[in-house]
């Protein structure tokens, strides 16, 4: 066997069908990772800069009704908008209905809590849709290879003791070739794991902004009532804006 055969086709070649499957193992996981780090990544791109939007939108309305009148119009398209349009739609819910079932038990601050609470969970839910994945390949794709690995060279000792020659050339070569199984499960890994890393930090800065917006916006609805009692009474109402700034 000359040096210049050595390599992955020669490898492909010579692999039975278990090396065969754990290459198509990895293969799978490589597609579906880069896949899913590729949908995540302009997933939220989007609902950054629909957020951005929306958030000018709200700290920049004279009123609730105002925002309410514009997602109405253009609809739900992201998490601050969402967790808006369902808190509102409590609100005007309970006062209309009151505490009728055991999902709207208690006073209408507690039944926003729920409503709120509620939104939370759900965003939270689907910004971690698909980050499972990535944590198994990252965890499983290197010991894949490595078993690849391993019974590559277990394959190869058997058939350099049966050729009967162990000299280093006869060893390195097939031993070298079955080294690539670990190499490509790393190339499998690094990307998977980095992935998952950037997309969790992502979702838990997004986390923590929607958690201060749901206070200010709890704060908004249970304050409606003598926001708009004061306006009538003195000066029209002022816009929606934070001590700090949010958009």
């Amino acid at each position: 066997m000359e040096p210049t055969s050595l390599g992955f086709g020669h490898f492909l070649m010579q692999a039975d069908a278990v090396g065969k499957t754990l290459l198509v193992v990895l293969l799978v996981m490589s597609v579906a990772s880069w896949a899913l780090i590729a949908v995540k990544g302009l997933t939220h791109a989007l609902r950054k800069r629909r957020s951005e939007n929306f958030l000018s939108l709200f700290w920049n309305a004279t009123s609730l009704d105002e925002v309410h009148a514009e997602i109405a119009t253009h609809g739900v398209r992201e998490p601050f908008a969402h967790l808006t349009a369902h808190a509102t739609h409590a609100r005007d819910h309970y006062a209309r209905h009151g505490a009728r079932k055991l999902a709207e038990a208690g006073s209408e601050q507690e039944f926003l809590t729920r409503t709120i609470k509620k939104v939370l969970d759900e965003e939270t839910t689907r910004l971690e849709n698909g980050l499972t994945l990535l944590a198994t390949v990252g965890a499983t794709a290197p010991f894949v290879g490595l078993f690849g690995t391993v019974w590559g060279v277990y394959h190869a000792l058997v058939a350099i003791g049966l050729s009967g020659s162990g000299t280093l050339d006869k060893v390195a070569g097939p031993v070298g070739e079955a080294l690539i199984m670990t190499g490509i499960g790393l190339a499998v890994a690094i990307p998977a794991v980095v992935g998952y890393n950037t997309i969790s930090r992502a979702n838990r800065v997004l986390a923590a902004r929607l958690d201060a917006f749901a206070f200010e916006l709890m704060s908004f609805l249970t304050l409606g009532q003598t926001l708009r009692g004061s306006a009538q009474q003195a000066a029209p109402v002022t816009p929606l804006r934070p001590a700090a700034a949010h958009a």
